[in-house]
């Protein structure tokens, strides 16, 4: 995939992020919830300001720089890999995740957060953490089967 069709996937996923936040601030209460699916998931409107379950709240300086340290990197691999398009896709999904919640950070001075499983106890996250995770899959995903063919080949 050529640089210009991620940065594309990139800006896309970003501003659905975006949309999807400003919708929950727009429509729902702080701390309200509205029932999407019984017993599956609820759109629940909080402000977070640390990570999974809360941990290093208040810690914004920390997540900030993290979050350039790691664009950077990702920046760095999505150069280094742009004629693999299968690197491309995971790399822009974990960019886009990265700066949606980056972006909110800089703003608000924390990640608006949504979605909420009401099947198991699991911290309430956002479209942001989702690209993020799918990012980091789809690369594992990558990885093992690049492994696999080269192990065939051997």
């Amino acid at each position: 995939m050529l640089i210009g069709l991620s940065t594309g996937l990139i800006i896309l996923l970003f501003l659905i992020d975006q949309w999807i936040k400003h919708t929950v601030v727009a429509t729902i209460a702080l701390g309200g919830m509205h029932t999407v699916v019984p017993g599956v998931l609820s759109l629940t409107y909080i402000r977070n300001d640390g990570a999974a379950w809360s941990m290093l709240a208040g810690q914004q300086w920390f997540f900030l720089i993290i979050s350039v340290a790691a664009l950077a990197i990702m920046i760095w691999f999505l150069v280094r890999y742009r004629h693999h398009w299968q690197y491309d896709i995971g790399l822009a999904f974990m960019i886009a995740g990265t700066l949606g919640n980056f972006y909110d950070r800089l703003i608000n001075g924390f990640v608006v957060d949504m979605f909420q499983l009401d099947f198991i106890n699991f911290p309430i996250f956002n479209f942001a953490d989702t690209c993020l995770t799918v990012g980091v899959i789809w690369i594992m995903v990558v990885l093992f089967l690049e492994d696999r063919a080269e192990a065939h080949h051997a």
